[in-house]
């Protein structure tokens, strides 16, 4: 039997030095799990549950967005609607008549302004209250949109001031129109605590073409409509005197 020398054996530990961190870097320490770089991929039916999660929520955030753009068209719509008679206050009339002037310089099409005031609704409201008057102005409002068309837009500018926005008519056809309005609204009677009241318009018109501007156009409406009312004044006055002196 050959006995190992002394330098066999310290080349022999000198080899199980090296070694032995190859073994342990493989083995790695016991009880603990070797940990992977990469990310674990999620279960397929875990995928499936996160995917229907996200779809129910953007449902959710959709519905949210409809309702919310519809309570922005309402409270617009309220901001340009008159509160009392349903129909475009001075707001909603401004914008309606810039985008109509708008269309007619584009295209070249024609329309008109017809401004209207009601007459005697004054005495109306001192004889018989506010609440008469409202009565009134609804009897009004509801006479005129039955004489214009479902194109033509009807606004209140404030208090008993009106005006009518018509399209694609002559000069001569918005004329008849005003005359046909105040007949119209001539043959209304009203009852109030057993007593006859009568109200009446006075009309004014103003032509709107590819050279018109919105807010000169309404000026000049406004003043052929108080140069109608002193016409309607003094014929009433006629009127009234040809009846006494019967």
């Amino acid at each position: 039997m050959t006995i190992p020398s002394k330098a066999t054996k310290a080349i022999k530990r000198r080899s199980e030095a090296v070694a032995a961190p190859s073994d342990a870097a493989g083995a790695g320490k016991p009880g603990k799990p070797r940990q992977s770089s990469k990310p674990e991929k999620p279960e397929p039916a875990d995928a499936a549950l996160q995917l229907k999660a996200a779809k129910q929520q953007i449902r959710r955030l959709k519905a949210q967005l409809a309702a919310a753009l519809a309570t922005v068209d309402e409270l617009r719509a309220c901001a340009d609607t008159d509160f009392l008679l349903g129909i475009l206050n001075r707001r909603g009339f401004e914008r309606e008549l810039d985008r109509a002037v708008a269309y007619i310089k584009r295209y070249g099409a024609s329309g008109a302004l017809i401004m209207i005031d009601v007459d005697r609704l004054k005495p109306i409201n001192d004889r018989f209250g506010h609440a008469a008057g409202d009565e009134v102005l609804k009897a009004v409002v509801a006479e005129m949109l039955r004489q214009v068309r479902a194109s033509d837009v009807l606004a209140r500018l404030g208090g008993d001031e009106f005006v009518l926005l018509l399209w694609n008519l002559s000069a001569a056809d918005a004329e008849a129109k005003a005359v046909n309005l105040e007949s119209a609204v001539d043959m209304l009677r009203f009852h109030f605590g057993g007593e006859l009241a009568q109200a009446g318009i006075s009309t004014g018109v103003a032509m709107l073409g590819p050279q018109s501007d919105a807010r000169e156009a309404m000026a000049a409406a406004d003043r052929a409509m108080y140069a109608r009312k002193q016409v309607r004044r003094r014929l009433a006055a006629e009127a009234g005197a040809a009846i006494a002196t019967r």
